[in-house]
């Protein structure tokens, strides 16, 4: 745990969890953990809604967020906000980089991709798998702009070449339990900033959404460190603060596998369900 800031800066974090399943003991551990620090530095504790896909995220859902959080005894601001609510400003910021020329529409299908990646063996990998080969960036205004008024499906993708050269770097954040850390983006590529019937994807929203609530302290897992190094291209492009990161540990069944919503035995309702109190399941976790 940090040390109580004695300095006049607000601490402000948040827990954003995506109503598209139950939560379970990993989303548990990662809201105590934000919850704790924000009263350890006399901060705010927001919670988002992160429902931006809205085949999959389910109203029953974020109900269920709502009576979780609630048995494990945290409170937050209201109201809540919940990104399927405010598409209109994920678009507005998709505007300014389309106008800066640091996206491109990629028409690519997945087999499509996957077909471009299997003929180039040593094609860049990512810490997810092989990298988009960039295969929609070269085309000519002329050709991207026929597609479009055809009406052709698309996403819209980060052109990292483009936004590398309108920033200075290094481009570094503060990770809490890592110190300083140096952006290295090409290890994700040209990452998917909106689809052409949704104005957005995880990676802009939640820069966005975050900079809009002002959080100064992001708390979350380690399988999101890697997102952060292309968070901070997108920060400083569209003029928005840096805060500070923790990515913390990420819990595991009893037999080494993360927990993940498909585990209906981890979900806090089934625990809940089973006569498990609330005090028992923070003294598990370590709260």
């Amino acid at each position: 745990m940090q040390e109580k800031s004695t300095n006049s800066e607000p601490y402000v974090t948040r827990f954003a969890p995506s109503p598209s399943g139950l939560l379970h003991k990993g989303h548990a551990y990662s809201a105590l953990y934000a919850y704790r620090e924000a009263q350890t530095h006399g901060g705010r504790f927001i919670l988002r809604i992160e429902d931006i896909d809205t085949t999959r995220c389910k109203p029953e859902y974020t109900e269920a967020i709502y009576a979780d959080l609630a048995w494990l005894g945290l409170t937050w601001e209201t109201p809540v906000r919940q990104q399927s609510n405010h598409f209109a400003d994920y678009e507005t910021a998709l505007s300014d980089l389309k106008a800066e020329g640091l996206v491109y529409p990629c028409f690519c299908t997945r087999k499509e991709i996957q077909a471009e990646i299997a003929k180039a063996p040593s094609a860049p990998h990512g810490p997810d798998g092989p990298l988009y080969p960039g295969t929609c960036k070269h085309l000519s205004r002329q050709q991207q702009q026929a597609q479009l008024n055809a009406g052709d499906a698309h996403t819209w993708r980060l052109n990292l070449d483009a936004a590398l050269k309108r920033l200075s770097t290094p481009l570094v954040w503060l990770d809490t339990l890592k110190g300083p850390v140096t952006a290295t983006p090409y290890d994700l590529g040209d990452v998917v900033l909106a689809r052409k019937d949704t104005p957005t994807s995880y990676h802009l929203a939640v820069v966005l959404d975050d900079a809009l609530a002002g959080i100064t302290n992001i708390i979350r897992g380690q399988d999101l460190f890697h997102a952060t190094h292309i968070h901070i291209i997108l920060q400083r492009l569209l003029s928005l603060p840096t805060p500070h990161y923790t990515h913390h540990k990420l819990l595991m069944d009893e037999e080494g596998v993360r927990f993940a919503k498909r585990n209906k035995s981890a979900t806090l309702k089934s625990l809940r369900d089973q006569g498990i109190s609330a005090a028992n399941l923070k003294a598990s976790l370590g709260f």
